[in-house]
């Protein structure tokens, strides 16, 4: 039995209790202050120190909703270890619902930060600071972009046993091989020997009720896997895996009828849409450049030449 309290920022949460604490982040013109929240879970028995963290794209909701639905779900007085979970890491974007900060810097390419840099930097670094060095593990969860749409899917180094073992046992349709981003939390948390599941599934300002349920299942899932909880959701699933993703772009402007949905398997030459135009007959068939599943897709009907329309999971 643990009898020693868990301390993050400078402030002591008692085995067996959760505790709330905010970070100071900044102020808006008008004077508001806004904080980094913390809900911090410290179990009685000894485990692994993990986060959750949502919305470090402002408009990516979906993981603030996941984040809550564990929490509800969790007793801390049954939990081994801690978890440090923080809903809304883009607090700036997330009242603006936009996904960037208000300098337009994008927040999840501006790891690890720095105390003195840009609202984005040290925002960053808050994050890296209080959330990042006590963990051993994280989930990171994300919506589609820019009105877009994902499967519930989970990235990481599949390469890596432990990841992929906990990427398994997360069961959701799609398991992908990713490599980090410059600048990304998965980057810097790598890059300090701590393991990473990207979670993505759904739209931005959504809260889509399947992958919210995909989401919240998946985690309690990993929490089992990694002896933190002593029951979790059946795995109603195996993943599929893929290691490279492509995708199919408009080849004219017009509106877009996708002829598909999350999740199906197309092979290269499988018709995907049509395009038209408002007023015309017929319109340009749109057919599959790769074989596999699909992973995400346009939600907004409204298309340029180029525009991303489908996203594949390559598989033969």
């Amino acid at each position: 039995m643990s009898t020693n309290p868990f301390i993050v920022a400078g402030q002591r949460v008692q085995p067996g209790t959760r505790r709330q604490i905010n970070l100071p982040a900044g102020r808006l013109p008008s004077g508001t202050e806004l904080s980094l929240r913390l809900q911090v879970l410290h179990g009685i028995e000894p485990g692994p120190t993990v986060w959750f963290s949502g919305a470090i794209h402002g408009d990516e909701i979906v993981g603030v909703e996941i984040i809550r639905r564990i929490l509800e779900t969790l007793d801390e007085r049954d939990l081994r270890g801690t978890i440090i979970a923080v809903p809304v890491v883009n607090v700036f974007g997330f009242v603006a619902e936009s996904r960037y900060l208000p300098d337009r810097r994008d927040l999840n390419r501006s790891f690890p930060g720095s105390r003195r840099g840009s609202l984005a930097s040290r925002l960053a670094r808050l994050f890296v600071d209080n959330v990042l060095e006590p963990t051993v593990f994280g989930i990171d969860f994300h919506a589609g972009s820019d009105d877009r749409t994902n499967l519930p899917q989970v990235r990481g180094n599949l390469d890596d046993e432990e990841t992929r073992r906990l990427a398994m046992a997360f069961s959701a349709p799609l398991m992908l091989h990713a490599k980090t981003i410059r600048g990304s939390l998965r980057e810097t948390a790598v890059r300090r020997g701590k393991r990473v599941l990207l979670f993505e599934g759904g739209e931005p300002r959504r809260f889509n009720p399947g992958p919210v349920q995909a989401g919240a299942d998946g985690a309690l899932r990993v929490l089992h896997a990694l002896e933190m909880i002593g029951t979790s959701p059946p795995s109603l699933i195996a993943s599929a895996e893929a290691r490279s993703t492509k995708w199919i772009r408009a080849p004219r402007g017009g509106i877009f009828h996708l002829q598909t949905r999350l999740g199906a398997h197309v092979r290269r030459g499988d018709l995907i849409g049509v395009i038209t135009e408002p007023s015309g007959r017929g319109g340009r068939e749109v057919r599959s450049r790769a074989s596999g599943m699909i992973m995400g897709h346009a939600v907004n009907p409204l298309v340029h030449q180029g525009d991303s329309l489908v996203h594949i999971a390559e598989m033969e």
